[in-house]
């Protein structure tokens, strides 16, 4: 093997992850054989977001420690959902079940549905207090807490695993929230759909807010999450990226922020909300309520631009490239998203050229 082969193979791993069984799921079983297929093509992570019953990270991650040798494990949690001691537990398990090779994502999540579900909005003062809580933990200590979160006078973990802390990284979109990950943080995960400069933007709000807390700017690692649709048919291709697209835009608040961020156009939410399959929607979101396949046709109000922009589409050598620019705009490693592993063997070899340039 070549040094540029082997070069690019290590820049592969290092920058590029990818989700698995996104959207809405109805196999896990097929979850673990992408982890697998992520790791056969070089791909650095896998991610697993957190949706009930059959994507539930905690169990899904346990099963990917034991199927795969190298690539990192990335699980998402609701810091209200699970009792503080559980989610360490899980962290701290899964470490050592992987080999030191397993990330803890933090996740705010739409606050009408946890509402739905009865548990508490996360805010920054819960999140703060879980991520203290978690680490002390994974430190050995017994920890005493009373606030926001409730009252535990004697937290530990008995027998944990005593090895290298779980980094922890968390989902951010507006600036309070990037801000927050500079100064508490090991990594925050940029939402779908920004684009290079709001990238470039937003990993300024997370190095600058580092730096004012004291903190090594560097040592937080700013993750961009890209939907990816590579040599994809039309017709999937529109639910990959246009469908998708939608569930982001047309929730209240995260639809805001990302068109301020990306400095678009404000009028286009209206016309998405007011499109007559949105009118006749049943509860807030999207994502619970359609199909990517049902939401092609709202997506069609959307400016293809923003889709060229926010999204890697077109040919595999085309989405390389596009992903590659993000890199370049301040991102240190890209997460796909969207299509599946079995999905991104062409581009794999696309963007090892492109590393390689």
């Amino acid at each position: 093997m070549s040094n540029n082969e082997t070069n690019a193979e290590k820049a592969l791993f290092d920058k590029f992850g990818t989700y698995i069984l996104p959207g809405r799921v109805s196999d896990p079983q097929r979850g673990l054989e992408e982890a697998q297929t992520a790791e056969q093509l070089g791909l650095g992570s896998v991610w697993i977001s957190e949706r009930y019953a059959t994507k539930e990270p905690a169990v899904l991650s346990g099963a990917l420690t034991q199927l795969t040798k190298k690539i990192n494990i990335v699980g998402t949690f609701y810091v209200t959902v699970r009792h503080p001691i559980v989610t360490a537990s899980v962290a701290n398990i899964m470490q050592q079940l992987s080999g030191d090779r397993y990330k803890i994502l933090l996740a705010k999540a739409v606050p009408v549905y946890l509402e739905s579900i009865g548990s508490p909005n996360i805010t920054f003062a819960r999140l703060a207090d879980s991520i203290s809580i978690f680490r002390r933990l994974w430190a050995g200590e017994t920890v005493n807490y009373e606030g926001i979160l409730g009252k535990f006078p004697n937290l530990s973990l008995t027998d944990f695993y005593q090895g290298p802390q779980p980094p922890i990284i968390v989902t951010a979109i507006g600036p309070k929230t990037l801000a927050f990950a500079g100064q508490h943080c090991d990594g925050v995960l940029l939402h779908p759909f920004i684009t290079a400069e709001g990238v470039r933007k937003s990993a300024k709000i997370v190095h600058d807010a580092a730096e004012k807390a004291g903190r090594d700017p560097a040592s937080v690692r700013i993750y961009h999450n890209i939907i990816v649709a590579p040599d994809l048919p039309r017709d999937e291709e529109e639910a990959v990226v246009g469908g998708r697209a939608i569930t982001y835009l047309q929730t209240p608040g995260f639809g805001e922020i990302i068109v301020k961020t990306n400095d678009w156009d404000p009028a286009v939410l209206d016309d998405i909300r007011n499109h007559p399959q949105m009118l006749n929607m049943k509860g807030d979101n999207a994502d619970q309520a359609f199909t990517r396949e049902q939401l092609v046709e709202v997506s069609r109000v959307l400016p293809s631009s923003w889709l060229d922009e926010g999204a890697a589409v077109g040919s595999a050598s085309n989405c390389a490239k596009k992903l590659c620019s993000f890199l370049g705009s301040g991102a240190d490693e890209i997460l796909l998203h969207g299509s599946a592993p079995k999905d991104m063997h062409n581009l794999v070899v696309e963007l090892k050229q492109e590393l390689v340039r």
